[in-house]
């Protein structure tokens, strides 16, 4: 977003509904929401860092504001909240010339006095970053992205956006800027009007096309993993269903083994009928043998019953988040799933795909107290968070898979990061490194140091030999990232 745009886009806010408070606030890892009050459709601003910084007018039951709210830690909306809940939007600063805008707010005290406080955006790409700061009382400073000095920048010279601007509207160019004229923004009706319009349009490019897009990935990948594993255990019952039979020849040769002991090769019945015998085995030893195989299917039966109806549940399941995600809600993190030998009788004929043991084995803290790590969503793409030392090497050697992205603090104690990837990509968008790096520096012992360095690598360059301490690890190879701890 130019330059000259943003700050027309604040100016015409300003000028039309300045006199609206803020109702809330939230604010993700890639957004700040700032939610107005006071009229009958809910509207609010998204001060986007990633994937481009940009400034957005969305209803507030928009998908992409819902997502992105969704997006946002829990505690948040009581960070940001109280220091900007009932503020007017009173000023807005900025040049034409640069990709930084200040706007001024007032609000009233507990003790009655007005408080001024401005809050920063600076829109430059690779370079983001939102930050608040009192301009006559002292705050606690709050930000996010990258961190910039708290006075407006300095222009030298005209950059290529102003001039085009000057080129293209002349005599009218401090109108345009002052956001009276709407044509700055293609569409219909006043600047608002198009901005919501326009912002609406780059929700979707940005946001929600990518996340569909995503989510089908996810979708078809796991549809995959839950049909190989409903075709191993049709195999298996199938399997064992043709072992059965020999249970009622068993029991047709026991009745007559008083007579039929010693013999090979064919036994003959009172009634007529020939019984084959297992070349080389005697009809005692053809016996035993059969009702142990019928006795050992009949468990595997059972057992692949109860993992069809655990695979219906997991499929169940997995529709309703898929439901959620289609209404605009971030998808909640994995559910924890039922350990092996707990619930139900361990039996043989399960499946052995890889699938299956991740069901019984991934999620669970080994104090039995929740889930072992956090799951976040990074513009699609998942990444976990361990909650401890057991829990990281639960989740970088039982949970990811191979060709997952791992990431740490180098030299630093911390949680275990793990981006997951499905698709098999070779490599993943760098904002979206970045971000996880941002949160594996946060979730370890240097959250409160400046900028550190952050260890990416596979999960299959990682190993753990016998006899390590919990959550400590060898990297065969791996690169070096360089980024403040971010929550």
């Amino acid at each position: 977003m130019d330059a000259p745009l943003i700050l027309a886009l604040g100016r015409a806010w300003l000028r039309e509904r300045g006199e609206i408070p803020l109702e809330s606030a939230w604010a993700s890892g890639r957004a700040l929401g700032l939610r107005w009050a006071g009229r009958k459709a809910a509207e609010g601003w998204v001060l986007l860092l990633h994937p481009k910084p940009e400034l957005w007018l969305l209803g507030a039951a928009h998908p992409a504001w819902t997502r992105l709210q969704a997006e946002a830690p829990r505690d948040s909306a009581k960070i940001w909240g109280p220091l900007l809940s009932g503020a007017r939007l009173k000023a807005v600063e900025g040049d034409p010339r640069e990709r930084w805008l200040g706007l001024v707010f007032q609000r009233r005290a507990i003790t009655g006095r007005l408080e001024t406080l401005r809050l920063a955006f600076q829109a430059i790409p690779g370079r983001a970053g939102i930050r608040v700061d009192g301009l006559d009382v002292p705050l606690s400073r709050l930000g996010l992205g990258s961190p910039f000095p708290a006075a407006a920048p300095e222009p030298q010279e005209e950059p290529p956006p102003f001039r085009r601007w000057r080129e293209r509207w002349g005599s009218d160019l401090e109108r345009a800027l002052a956001g009276e004229l709407p044509e700055v923004l293609d569409g219909e009706g006043g600047l608002l009007d198009r901005h919501r319009a326009w912002s609406e349009a780059r929700a979707e490019e940005l946001i929600l096309g990518p996340a569909k897009a995503a989510a089908e990935r996810k979708r078809q990948a796991e549809a995959a993993r839950l049909d190989r594993l409903a075709l191993a255990l049709a195999r298996d019952r199938a399997k064992h269903q043709g072992v059965l039979p020999l249970k009622a020849q068993a029991q047709r040769l026991a009745a007559e083994l008083y007579r039929l002991k010693g013999v090979t090769g064919e036994a003959v019945l009172l009634d007529g009928g020939r019984v084959s015998l297992p070349e080389g085995k005697s009809a005692e030893t053809a016996v035993q043998g059969w009702f142990t195989a019928a006795k050992k299917a009949e468990r595997g039966l059972a057992r692949v019953t109860e993992l069809e109806a655990e695979l219906a549940r997991e499929r169940a399941a997995w529709g309703k988040r898929m439901e959620a995600e289609a209404g605009g809600l971030a998808p909640e993190p994995p559910s924890a799933r039922q350990p092996k030998g707990q619930g139900a009788a361990r039996g043989h004929g399960a499946p052995k795909d890889k699938g299956t043991k991740r069901m019984q084995a991934e999620g669970k803290r080994k104090d039995g107290k929740g889930a072992a790590f956090r799951s976040v969503m990074v513009d699609g793409f998942e990444v976990l968070i361990g909650k401890g030392d057991a829990e990281n090497d639960q989740l970088t050697f039982k949970v990811a898979d191979n060709m997952d992205f791992w990431l740490h603090v180098a030299s630093v104690p911390g949680s275990h990061v793990v981006i997951r990837n499905p698709d098999k990509l070779s490599e993943l968008p760098r904002h979206v490194l970045e971000r996880a790096a941002e949160l594996a520096a946060y979730h370890s012992k240097a959250r409160d140091g400046g900028k550190v360095e952050v260890h990416l690598a596979r999960i299959a360059d990682i190993s753990k030999p016998r006899g390590f301490a919990p959550g400590k690890v060898i990297l065969k190879k791996w690169i070096g990232i360089r980024v403040y701890p971010k929550p």
